[in-house]
């Protein structure tokens, strides 16, 4: 009886650990619709995405923001696993199907991970200036297995003074949009940022090599690709990169940076909608 009474209060224990862990993930969900789940980029918050949902009517938006940027409380690493797991687990708690995901940047390679791990449940994907394999652009000919989580310049970073990191990021976020305005909260944004989550985090990507998983892929893929900073090299990247997806279509938005959301909004909601409505 003792034993019982001891192995019920360490299962209830156990529980409640589990339960006062933070979680990975935040999702707001609103309107009525085709379900779409919506996937920011690293650093950025769901919001990113307010304004591509106003113009794109008769959705069920499911918008996601992650664990240690936009104030919400970090999470342990490895934190890119923590957040495809409780993606899935969402999914299918809320019994999701026929579902579309819209993901920018690491947004997008989180519903390329999904629509391989759940191929029944998720029908369409827009992928805007996502790349399966960062590496192999950035590192080319690097492993993973090369890619360590304590190294020289992650401790750089972490130690990194705020005055240096905050110079660090307005020239990064000039990088990625043409709008001042739109720059200076990219920049404030990763200011905002778990500053552990933002170097671990950004290694996790590093690591990851989505390629491997395109064929399981089954729901049709619009790739939405940013110009900067040659869109023929871009292009061929896309081409390139995304050779294992079965069914995709690619555009190139002209005159963008990385925030296509933010330099070509309009073409952005019209490349959108039309997919949507293409059935």
């Amino acid at each position: 009886m003792m034993r019982t009474i001891t192995c019920t209060i360490a299962l209830l224990l156990m529980a409640a650990l589990a339960f006062a862990q933070p979680q990975a993930i935040r999702v707001v969900k609103k309107g009525k619709g085709t379900a779409v789940l919506f996937l920011p980029g690293f650093t950025s918050p769901g919001s990113v995405w307010n304004e591509t949902i106003r113009h794109l009517p008769r959705v069920e938006s499911h918008v996601v923001s992650y664990a240690g940027f936009n104030g919400i409380p970090p999470v342990e690493t490895p934190w890119y696993p923590r957040l495809r797991q409780e993606l899935l687990d969402y999914i299918k708690q809320e019994k999701l199907d026929n579902l579309t995901l819209i993901g920018h940047s690491m947004g997008g390679n989180l519903a390329v991970d999904i629509a391989a791990a759940l191929p029944d449940r998720v029908t369409k994907l827009v992928l805007v200036d996502a790349i399966p394999c960062m590496r192999a652009l950035m590192m080319p000919g690097v492993p993973a297995s090369q890619i360590s989580y304590e190294n020289s310049y992650n401790k750089q970073m972490l130690e990194m003074p705020d005055a240096q990191f905050a110079q660090m990021a307005a020239g990064m976020a000039a990088n990625m949009t043409s709008n001042k305005a739109m720059a200076d909260t990219l920049a404030r944004w990763t200011l905002e940022a778990h500053r552990p989550t933002y170097v671990y985090g950004y290694t996790d990507l590093l690591k990851l090599d989505l390629r491997e998983v395109l064929p399981s892929v089954k729901a049709k893929v619009l790739i939405l690709g940013a110009s900067f900073p040659d869109e023929k090299v871009v292009l061929e990247n896309f081409q390139k990169q995304y050779a294992g997806l079965p069914a995709k279509t690619i555009h190139i938005a002209p005159a963008s940076r990385h925030f296509i959301m933010f330099d070509q909004p309009d073409w952005l909601y019209g490349k959108i909608d039309a997919f949507l409505k293409n059935e």
